[in-house]
């Protein structure tokens, strides 16, 4: 099991453990967290489960592919570097913590 702290635009948190395979919007939904509206359900046709990583996991995670790299191109909030549609982000063994820090907007 891996802990996602999910970080709100007001610098509350919130700590949930995350399954093996899991992605972390399913892990967010699963737990209530706010700010993840994942609209689509995970299936990449919304881009409302936009987030921010840290910068120190953005060469450890699979990087982005085409598709989710289109639909970034139109969050509703800032993008940045480190932006990541989270139901795209799934832990590899690697990783037993990682941050994200949701936007003040999905949509």
């Amino acid at each position: 099991m891996a802990r996602i702290t999910f970080v709100q635009p007001d610098g509350s948190e919130d700590v949930v453990s995350i399954d093996g395979g899991t992605s972390v919007m399913l892990a967010a939904v699963r737990n209530g967290i706010s700010g993840i509206d994942a609209e689509c359900g995970g299936c990449l046709d919304c881009a409302t489960c936009h987030v921010y990583i840290g910068e120190s996991h953005s060469g450890v995670l699979a990087p982005p592919q085409p598709d989710e790299l289109e639909l970034l191109s139109s969050v509703a909030a800032s993008r940045k570097p480190t932006s990541r549609l989270s139901c795209q982000l799934k832990l590899p063994p690697s990783i037993t913590a990682l941050t994200v820090h949701i936007p003040g907007a999905q949509s």
